[in-house]
This record gives C-alpha cells, structure tokens and sequence, in this order.
C-alpha cells in the first residue's frame, strides 16, 4: 500500500493483501506456536516461533504503522503491556519522566508502583501547560515526557506540536497515549512525538471482545529495542486477538464518525441539563482546549465526562440508572458504557496527585440510535422522590 492513500483505505487494505495460496481477501489467523525451518536457521518468511513473530500479529502491526504514519507498530497482550515494554526499552534505572497531572489511573499505578521500585521517577505536570512543562525539562535532566490527549478522564488536550519541540530542546523523548483519540481523529507521530501508545481494546478493537495494546515509533532503532525486549519478556497477543483488532480496524472511520456525532449531541444536552455543574469535552466552545483540539484532530472524539452540583453519591446513583449506558470499565466499544473513575478506573490515584473529582462520570458514547441515548441520561439525571 501506498502511505498516500486515504486512512479509510489503509484501514482496509494495509497489510491485508489476498493471501497467495488461497485468493482468501482476510488475512488468515495462523493458530501456530512454531514454523518449520528448512534446514537450521532457513525460516520462511523470517518465522520461527509466535512469541517472537506470527504473520497475523504482523498483517496488524503492519496496519497500525500505516494509520499512524510510523515507521513499525509491535502488537502487545494489553494496552499496559505495551506501556511496560517501552518504557523497559527506552528507560534505564535512574531516569526521570514526567506525566501528565491527569493520566489514566492504570497508567499512574505503573509508575508510582512499578518503575518507582526499579529506579525510575517521574514527577507530575499539567501537559497543556508548556511553560509548566519546560520549567519541568530545565530543572533536571529528563529522558521521557508521557502525555495523553485527549486525557483520561478530565478530557484535557495537549498541544502535541508546541510540546514536541519542548521535549526535543531538552533532549528528551515524547510519548503520546492515543487511545481516546485513535489514528482517525489524530496522528501525534506526524505533530512530532517520538511513540504512539494505544490500549487496542478500545477504538481500535471496537467491540469490546478483545484486549490488546501497540506501540508505534518513528525510529527503527527504538523499534528494534523494543521488540527485543518484547521478545525477551513475551507480552505478545495471540493470533486470534490480532485478527479480531485487525478486522475492528476496517471499520474503525465509519464507527468513529458516529461516536463523535453522538458524543456532541450527548455534551450538548448535558451543558444545559440542570443537575450538571461541569461538561468536560473538547468539541464543546467553552472548553479550554477546543481551539488546540480543533487544529490537531479531526473530531472531537465518544468520550464525554461532567459533574453533578449534587456531589459524590448522586454520581454514583446517576451510574446504576441507566438502562442503555451499561455501568463498566473500558470505553471504546460500539456500546455506551458509564462509569464512576474515582471508584472504579482511577481508584488506584486516590490520594495521589492525580485523584480525579468524587462527583465525576465518565462516558463512553456508543453507536447507538442518539436519542435514545440521549433519553436514557435524561431518566437517569432526573429527581427522584
């Protein structure tokens, strides 16, 4: 495939060429551990055991480094697992980082409970804030500024180009987390990030039965440590989970298109409803990244999160309402999902610098018939007697 060609085609086609014995036009799921070897060392095709190549993980990866125009993709067993080998491969013991001030609670635990204890610190910054971030950079030497964008689940955006050329004057690298957005709505490899992180299950998957993570570079070289220390640690997905990531990722424009409809109408009527006292996405104009959001995404993305004037419980009552939003983690499916982050995705931030508001819900906005939607988060925000 060429890289010129359009994302909706590349979705489809990259990395997914009819296969040569058969005419078969998808990629076949290759159920195998081990290939035979003609002769010592004569792999075909460079395959010789699953944990460290499989032709359907590379149909995927292939797929993935053409939507977020980068050089490789390495498939992984999860969205962590992914995050855990890049940041083994590109980070020593003694490095710093820093992270955002609202990351993914799942992300944080990671830090704060496993790279602390080998040797690696980070320290918290409000990533929309570039002065904050290069007060950050000048204070002491850091190897790796990770960020998200939009951000889990305060939904703040960062402005990727104006932080790219902060990160790169200090000689560190960026890492961008590009789950919420996915390669349709934005690129950050193409703004100058380093790496792409994606947790697969989500948007990339789309409905919600597979779990999956990537990484994507810019840099060979960076992606030839990385797949070594896959290998070496083995967090790889099997064949079937790559197959069913690549069959959601054919579809992956035309579902987006209409989370990004549905999440507007949903942020709208929550603007004016009278129990909310806050609406957090970037589509809406009073939101403090609309404007960054507007030039470096395509759309404004399915997740919407808002506060209730009532607080903390009537939260948590306003989750186990609905009759359409199904109460649970995750996010990015074809179904809408309601969650309570501090009780539930972000519980491990308690505490912390990154504990996330007692009266925030989070929603995943769904495909489903909008007004529909719509009626069930009305029925659910309502009084009760």
């Amino acid at each position: 495939m060429s890289r010129e060609d359009a994302f909706e085609t590349l979705a489809i086609h990259a990395g997914q060429e009819p296969d040569a014995l058969t005419g078969a036009v998808v990629p076949p799921i290759y159920q195998a551990s081990t290939f035979k070897q003609d002769g010592v060392g004569g792999l075909r095709g460079g395959y010789e055991y699953s944990r460290t190549a499989n032709p359907t993980r590379t149909a995927l990866e292939q797929c993935l480094a053409a939507l977020e125009e980068g050089s490789v993709a390495l498939a992984f067993a999860s969205g962590m697992a992914a995050e855990d080998c890049l940041l083994r491969a590109a980070c020593s013991p003694g490095d710093h980082l820093l992270i955002p001030d609202d990351a993914y609670g799942g992300t944080y635990r990671l830090f704060a409970r496993v790279l602390a204890g080998w040797g690696i610190s980070h320290e918290v910054v409000p990533m929309s804030d570039i002065a904050a971030v290069r007060e950050a950079l000048a204070a002491r030497p850091v190897k790796m500024v990770w960020t998200e964008t939009p951000t889990n689940p305060l939904l703040s955006i960062v402005d990727i180009r104006a932080l790219a050329r902060a990160v790169h004057e200090a000689g560190a690298m960026l890492v961008v987390d590009n789950t919420f957005a996915s390669p349709y709505l934005q690129q950050p490899l193409s703004l100058g990030a380093d790496a792409v992180v994606h947790s697969t299950t989500k948007y990339l998957g789309g409905h919600s039965d597979v779990v999956g993570g990537a990484v994507v570079v810019a840099d060979p070289a960076l992606a030839e440590r990385i797949a070594f220390t896959q290998n070496a640690t083995g967090g790889v997905p099997g064949p079937f989970d790559a197959w069913l990531t690549l069959r959601g990722v054919k579809t992956l424009a035309v579902r987006m298109d209409r989370h990004c409809r549905n999440a507007m109408r949903v942020a709208q009527m929550l603007a004016e409803h009278p129990a909310v006292a806050e609406v957090l996405y970037p589509g809406l104009p009073t939101h403090p990244g609309h404007k960054t959001a507007q030039e470096q995404m395509r759309a404004f993305g399915g997740m919407v999160s808002f506060r209730l004037l009532a607080g903390e419980e009537a939260a948590v009552r306003a989750c186990g309402r609905t009759r359409l939003f199904t109460l649970g983690e995750s996010l990015g499916g074809v179904e809408s999902l309601i969650e309570h982050p501090a009780r539930m995705t972000h519980a491990s931030a308690a505490g912390s610098e990154l504990e996330v508001p007692a009266d925030l819900i989070r929603l995943s906005v769904g495909i489903e018939d909008c007004d529909d939607l719509l009626d069930d988060l009305r029925q659910a925000l309502a009084e009760r007697p």
